[in-house]
């Protein structure tokens, strides 16, 4: 697998994660890859070959060659069809709100098709161009070009949602959101309402996502074997609740997780 990742324009750093691209050669017996959720949304060009995305044990859909993927809160499974080729964008969670005018909420656990979201005159221009790029240099300055056409600089991200996110970010996630209000308790139902809208998702949800990126990438890069260590420094109350969030998010425990096949994508994302 080959996967790259490449910084944002300075005017939408604080938007866009990161643009990444991914290759993987034609595999005689293709293998179902779990992607575990990571709190972000994804713009997403499959470049390649077709992939399917599992919606039971053995009943799939293709994913749309050029799709939003909106906030997931459980994990779930693809595989390529032939060879592998995609270049996405991966959105900050209050990043692509600023960009449609479809309530976030609505792109939850699903492909979106790009066109259903920008037109599809707009989006089919914007296909060939990117499929025509004669490398991710160009394809990165395409897409900026169509990004920084549609923000709308009048329209801010809501403060209270912003600051929300950065004390779930500075935390690891494990701010709670009466901590966060504790001077200003009356502002949490306003929170949760504005949060769902922008960002797809409620506090909780996204903090227990954050929460576990730490624990991930800790077990993966080996900085601890021992999982109540990992628990511990992650923010969790015991290694019981980390096993819990941990099997909700992945379907399986931290040591299985190593060792499994089927992660070796999401493994490579979270590393």
């Amino acid at each position: 697998m080959d996967y790259q990742t490449y910084e944002p324009h300075t005017d939408l750093k604080s938007l866009i994660s990161c643009y990444w691209t991914l290759e993987v050669p034609i595999q005689t017996e293709p293998q179902k890859q779990r992607i575990v959720p990571d709190g972000c949304i994804e713009m997403a060009f499959i470049l390649g070959d077709d992939i399917k995305r599992y919606t039971s044990e053995n009943e799939f859909i293709l994913q749309p060659r050029s799709m939003v993927l909106g906030q997931t809160i459980e994990p779930f499974y693809i595989e390529p069809t032939g060879f592998v080729k995609t270049f996405a964008i991966r959105f900050y969670p209050y990043g692509f709100a600023n960009f449609v005018s479809e309530p976030i909420k609505n792109l939850v656990n699903k492909e979106t098709p790009i066109n259903q979201l920008f037109g599809i005159e707009t989006v089919d221009d914007l296909e060939q161009k990117i499929i025509k790029a004669e490398n991710t240099e160009q394809r990165i300055s395409i897409i900026e070009k169509f990004l920084l056409d549609r923000l709308n600089e009048e329209k801010t991200i809501n403060t209270i949602v912003k600051n929300t996110i950065d004390s779930l970010l500075s935390t690891n996630g494990s701010a709670s959101i009466t901590s966060i209000f504790k001077d200003e308790p009356t502002k949490r139902r306003q929170l949760e309402r504005n949060f769902r809208k922008q960002i797809g998702v409620s506090p909780k949800q996204l903090g227990k996502l954050i929460r576990l990126q730490t624990a991930l990438k800790m077990l993966l890069n080996q900085k601890s074997e021992n999982l109540t260590d990992i628990a511990y420094k992650s923010e969790y109350f015991d290694q019981a609740h980390f096993i819990k969030d941990f099997r909700e998010f992945t379907g399986i425990n931290p040591k299985e997780f190593l060792a499994h096949e089927s992660l070796a994508l999401s493994a490579l994302f979270y590393k």
